[in-house]
């Protein structure tokens, strides 16, 4: 383990923790028999991910004497209480639970990952992009296998666009800035922030910002919001976006009134994961064909810096039963790292965290999603979108790192960022108080704080 254990529990979930039922949840765990019906070894896997359970029939198939029961038990937030839970009460965990890029160090420091470099995926560097890989290789130990990925990209409505008058898409922030003008002359915002930190976190990144850093021995964090040059050069441009309202401060994301926008152009463009195709096909179908993708603005002109925004890893809950640790890998393994498992994933609409796959004619030569009746929806109007995705992997900038708490990090995010529903309030306000927090409740925590 290379982590030291921290002497005192890190609270998962912070301020978002509540009392959640794990009626129903309970599963082999990390405690229990490994041994099911028939003799099988039975493994629990946690996931709210849809295209996961698409890979166990393949999995049984060629490992008959493992079976594999997939539950989704809430999404992020609500799994991680969940699992927070059962790992305090030793009793119902998961053997393996799909885990965020973001959330993945808090478990790592507190010794609750198996660490699978001895199992075989120390030497799996080569096979998955630069930023998936470097978010589950952790001080040196690799505490999980990416699921999928969710480089930066600009998704924008070119019928809007160009009616506005914007008939090259904007590849610096100064280009953006005037298409928003355009955009909101001609009644639609080019895009919306309510205040979300997942989105904050892939912004300043993509700006080069480095706010956050834990020790090797996991004691020691850097929280240095308000002294990052690169967090300030992204705050003070979104200021003025927020300031001359041409973004929408009111639809919060994933909202009825947010895919509405996305459905009817009053919402021009997202700066999003490319795990976005799909959720645009689902919440705003009426604008097919309309929307393109295109790589992210950057600061100067060709540029290609890029960061990620979303994605998940699968981890192995650490466990005593070296029978379920082997069949829980063998799954892990097949989802994560053989080449049926994550076409199957990749088909059912998992954008991959694979180079082979990302390079492959196959999947870079798609022009349609497959909608809900399993029928090709030309949805980015023939465009070969994955060549503009798979480019935007290539370029995600490496070296950013998550707090060991960034759970709790990103669930007061909102409460400081007062400048989106406030005029009277700044984004630099909002992040020298959400610093303070941080860094009040590292101490909480027992970790040393550096600035």
């Amino acid at each position: 383990m290379r982590f030291e254990k921290m002497t005192k529990v890190i609270a998962l979930t912070g301020a978002v923790a509540m009392a959640f039922g794990l009626a129903g949840c309970g599963g082999s765990g990390s405690g229990s028999s490994a041994s099911g019906k028939g003799g099988k070894t039975e493994i629990l896997v946690w996931s709210w991910d849809s295209t996961l359970p698409r890979t166990v029939k393949g999995f049984e198939a060629k490992n008959p004497d493992i079976k594999v029961k997939v539950t989704n038990v809430g999404t992020n937030k609500k799994e991680y209480t969940a699992l927070n839970n059962a790992l305090s009460a030793n009793k119902g965990a998961p053997d393996l639970a799909q885990v965020e890029y973001y959330a993945l160090p808090e478990y790592a420091t507190q010794d609750k990952l198996q660490d699978l470099s001895d199992m075989g995926a120390s030497g799996y560097k080569s096979f998955y992009t630069p930023g998936t890989w470097n978010s589950v290789n952790l001080n040196g130990g690799v505490y999980a296998l990416p699921m999928d990925s969710g480089p930066m990209a600009l998704f924008y409505n070119k019928e809007v666009f160009d009616k506005a008058g914007v008939t090259e898409v904007p590849t610096t922030w100064d280009e953006y800035y005037e298409a928003a003008k355009k955009i909101k002359a001609v009644g639609s915002y080019i895009t919306s922030d309510s205040g979300d930190a997942g989105f904050f976190d892939s912004m300043t990144w993509q700006a080069g910002a480095k706010p956050f850093a834990t020790s090797k021995d996991g004691k020691t964090v850097t929280i240095n919001l308000t002294g990052d040059s690169k967090v300030k050069k992204w705050d003070d441009y979104w200021q003025k976006m927020i300031n001359e309202d041409l973004i929408n401060t009111k639809i919060p994301g994933w909202s009825d009134d947010w895919n509405k926008g996305l459905n009817d152009g009053s919402i021009a463009s997202l700066l999003m994961g490319a795990w976005m195709p799909y959720n645009l096909l689902s919440g705003a179908p009426d604008a097919s064909g309309k929307w393109r993708v295109a790589q992210m603005p950057t600061w100067e002109k060709g540029g290609t810096e890029n960061s990620e925004n979303g994605g998940s890893s699968l981890a192995m809950i650490k466990t005593k039963d070296d029978s379920k640790s082997k069949a829980a890998y063998k799954f892990l393994e097949y989802a994560c790292h053989n080449a049926e498992g994550i076409k199957t994933r990749v088909d059912g609409g998992a954008f991959p965290a694979d180079n082979n796959t990302l390079k492959s004619n196959e999947f870079l030569s798609m022009t349609s999603l497959k909608d809900a009746d399993g029928k090709d929806n030309a949805y980015f109007g023939g465009q070969k979108f994955n060549e503009v995705l798979s480019q935007a992997a290539k370029n995600v900038l490496p070296g950013y790192k998550f707090l060991p708490f960034e759970v709790y990090a990103r669930g007061i995010y909102g409460d400081k960022m007062t400048a989106f529903t406030s005029k009277s309030a700044t984004l630099d306000q909002g992040i020298a108080a959400w610093q303070k927090d941080l860094q009040n409740y590292a101490k909480q925590q027992g970790y040393t704080v550096k600035e």
